[in-house]
């Protein structure tokens, strides 16, 4: 047969869907996680770099 089977196409769309939102969810946690090592190990503002003392 040239057709296809709705439901296997409903069945992948699920599963991409499952996969994109497992895409999306990581990435918000890496920022969170950046965010966070950006507010603890922020740099302290008595210290100045080597380039700036010119």
């Amino acid at each position: 047969m040239n057709g296809f089977d709705l439901g296997t196409v409903i069945a992948a769309l699920e599963i991409m869907g499952k996969g994109m939102l497992g895409i999306f969810v990581t990435i918000l946690i890496i920022m969170l996680c950046v965010m966070v090592m950006g507010k603890i190990g922020g740099k302290d503002s008595s210290q100045k770099d080597d380039n700036t003392q010119n």
